[in-house]
């Protein structure tokens, strides 16, 4: 009983906060809080009758005109104090530093925490299970403040700097290991287990910015380059009493492995991490008792390529079963992606999931109704489906969306499996939305409910297709076609990749084959425009597809991209071959570049954007993940690399890259222009002074950059229909 109690305050501080299709449900399990008019109110299902619980009024400080902004917001558990997010500020990608305030539900008085502390510099706030204390990370130190008193103690002693940080992670933990909140309260309120990162041998990669001020001013971020051992991390378990720390003794070199998951294993008294070695091919699973730091391995998993991180899990890192005594794992070690039941001790194992297809996402744990509840798609690749299946290892997965809407769903579950929002495009419909019933799947609005059968409408010029390539490879792909086709005359054709496995880019969805980048209408000026999904992106066509490409980006996807052109070309003579151009950004930059240097036959025009030119130039967490180590297999990186093959340039190149990028560094473009410059070979390259990746800093970057991208497309790849040489 006692571990049951444990277990359900778990799931009550999480089930507040889940992501689950931005719902956040309460813990009855029919109800969930949303914002209305400036209030916080609940709403029951399936009446979906609101209840207000705070109002504009109760949100708005002493003294002030008007309510706080509220960015986010978390009920204590036990229902007396709402903790608001406001004031947010980014973080590299996302706004996790800001300002928290608590109001106290019951006196109404509104207090800001860390009154201390410089403003919006609180990440992460959160309450202790049992509602008295409030946890935040302040200027990479940790602190615990009482509701109550406003008590502030300082539980990290050594001092925090922008080199050794507590409570949250260093750059490439947070690009590429999606780490950002670093602390947990543990469930009886008397410890908080976080990460500690020692960045000081990290060397700092030097941004510059030249346009601020007459000096120019250098940016340094901690940025271990492909090669570079990783930061040493460190596990801690504060006790809030005293304010000591006991340090987990976790075996191995803390510069040559990985923690990127630690929660608490549904107790009070142990910790599960899940550590991976340097090439990250090899994940253990751990328990760590966090009163003496003692640290056992339950569960070890290889591969011959990578092992993706456990990051689907309904209630976090791991959903725990049986009050405890088992948990469930996603792996693809039968060749597809699917869960596991896993005792505690790493005993036994159960596949839950059996069968040939992926599970793409969990949704849903109904272990009171003995149901798992996931996406997938079985029989095509590029949409997703709601299933269930029965938690025995012996059952067939059911499916619960309509057959007769062909496409992409998504669902927020809720927590008793009883109700669900779903939301369901695909590339003829834009997205639609309404609350089901499950499992039957009925909308509890039939006047507003998404039609059961949804047919694609007359003279569509969108279309998704296969090809099989000459090297027996079946590519997933979408193309539009020109308004007004005539299949008598030859079309330019433009194709949009990506190729790596942190995207995949034919997916039928609202969206699939319109170009954010061009100004105007790309069929209307006569434009066929389409894209390829080969081998190693994340489709859900098992574990041998997605890690074709190891060790071998920039050979195995470029190859399958031209590849798969050519098909198209044999099969659709109205495809101009003469006018082939290709466009990217980030890892569809550097394919891109690849696709323009290595098959200038078939691709006579690139615009990359924001270009891994130089595969030694990137972090070291993806690209060894991908690619090994450089100290072991650097031709890979060579061989693979776009700089490589830019002596082959025949064709047009505009070259695009914001100067302030901290996730692909614009000395990719300087070196590439180097090279270029070497073999008198002629291009254009843009530069956007301090833009960061996405190059959407500063007045007029947005349209100044679709204008260029539509400029250069037109003048060097011209749209329209033009008659077939007999």
């Amino acid at each position: 009983m006692q571990k049951r109690i444990l277990l359900l305050l778990i799931l009550c501080s999480l089930l507040t906060n889940l992501p689950a299709q931005g719902i956040k449900w309460a813990f009855e399990g029919n109800s969930y809080f949303d914002r209305d008019s400036g209030n916080i109110v609940k709403v029951t299902l399936p009446e979906r009758s609101k209840t207000t619980l705070v109002t504009a009024a109760q949100l708005t400080p002493a003294g002030a005109d008007a309510p706080l902004p509220v960015r986010d917001f978390t009920f204590s558990n036990d229902d007396r104090h709402l903790l608001i997010y406001t004031n947010s500020k980014r973080v590299w990608r996302y706004d996790t530093r800001g300002d928290y305030w608590v109001l106290n539900l019951e006196t109404n008085k509104l207090r800001q925490l860390g009154k201390d502390k410089p403003e919006s510099s609180l990440m992460f706030a959160k309450f202790s299970p049992n509602g008295k204390k409030v946890a935040y990370v302040s200027e990479h130190n940790l602190y615990v403040e009482d509701v109550a008193t406003g008590a502030i103690q300082q539980l990290t002693q050594t001092k925090g700097s922008r080199k050794l940080i507590h409570g949250t992670f260093d750059w490439v933990y947070e690009e590429e290991f999606s780490c950002r909140d670093g602390f947990r309260w543990s469930p009886d309120s008397k410890r908080i287990a976080y990460w500690q990162i020692d960045a000081n041998q990290i060397r700092d990669f030097l941004m510059i910015n030249n346009t601020d001020s007459i000096y120019a001013q250098t940016i340094p971020v901690e940025y271990p380059k492909v090669g570079e051992e990783p930061s040493p991390y460190r596990i801690g378990v504060a006790d809030v009493g005293s304010g000591k720390t006991t340090w987990m003794n976790i075996p191995g070199d803390p510069r040559n492995t990985y923690v990127p998951r630690m929660e608490w294993a549904a107790s009070e008294k142990e910790l599960m991490i899940q550590q991976l070695n340097r090439k990250q091919n090899e994940s253990q699973l751990m328990l760590c008792d966090v009163r003496t730091g003692s640290v056992r391995t339950i569960y070890t998993e290889q591969d011959d390529a990578w092992i993706d991180l456990k990051d689907d899990g309904a209630y976090g890192y791991w959903d725990w079963l049986a009050d405890g005594n088992a948990f469930l794992w996603t792996s693809e070690k039968d060749g597809w992606r699917h869960l596991y039941r896993i005792a505690r001790d790493g005993g036994q194992e159960i596949l839950l999931t059996p069968g040939d297809y992926d599970v793409i996402s969990l949704e849903r744990v109904d272990e009171i109704g003995g149901y798992l509840y996931f996406l997938a798609a079985p029989d095509n690749a590029t949409q997703a489906y709601l299933y269930r299946i029965r938690m025995d290892g012996n059952s067939q997965a059911e499916r619960l969306s309509p057959a007769g809407q062909k496409g992409t769903h998504n669902y927020a579950v809720s927590p008793d499996a009883q109700y669900a929002r779903h939301t369901f495009s695909n590339y003829y419909t834009s997205p639609k939305t309404e609350w089901v019933t499950l499992p039957r799947h009925k909308s509890l609005d039939a006047e507003n409910a998404i039609p059961p059968v949804i047919e694609p409408p007359e003279n569509n010029n969108t279309e998704f297709f296969q090809v099989t390539t000459a090297d027996g490879v079946t590519m997933d792909g979408w193309m539009v076609r020109p308004d007004n086709f005539d299949p008598s005359k030859k079309y330019p054709i433009v194709f949009y990749v990506y190729t790596e496995p942190a995207g995949a880019t034919v997916r039928d969805r609202w969206g699939a084959g319109r170009n954010r980048l061009y100004q105007g209408d790309m069929a209307k000026d006569g434009y066929i425009y389409a894209s390829l999904d080969g081998r190693g992106t994340p489709a859900p066509k098992g574990r041998a597809w997605r890690k074709a490409i190891y060790r071998k980006i920039g050979i195995v996807n470029i190859r399958d991209q031209a590849m798969g052109a050519r098909e198209m070309f044999d099969r659709w003579k109205w495809i101009d071959t003469s006018r082939v151009a290709v466009h990217g950004w980030s890892g569809g930059g550097s394919a891109t570049l690849n696709l323009l240097f290595q098959y200038p036959e078939i691709y006579k025009t690139g615009i990359s954007v924001a270009a891994v030119a130089n595969q030694l130039t990137y972090d070291n967490i993806y690209q060894e993940r991908y690619m090994g180590l450089p100290q072991e297999n650097r031709e890979d990186f060579i061989n693979g690399s776009p700089i490589t093959y830019a002596k082959n340039l025949q064709g047009n190149l505009l070259y695009i890259h914001g100067t302030g990028d901290d996730n692909v560094h614009y000395q990719n473009a300087e070196m590439l222009i180097n090279e270029l410059i070497k073999y008198n070979k002629q291009f254009q390259v843009m530069p956007y002074p301090n833009r960061s990746h996405g190059i959407r800093e500063g007045e007029g970057t947005s349209k100044h950059l679709a204008t260029l991208f539509t400029n250069y497309l037109r003048a060097h790849c011209p749209p329209g229909g033009v008659p077939a040489t007999p």
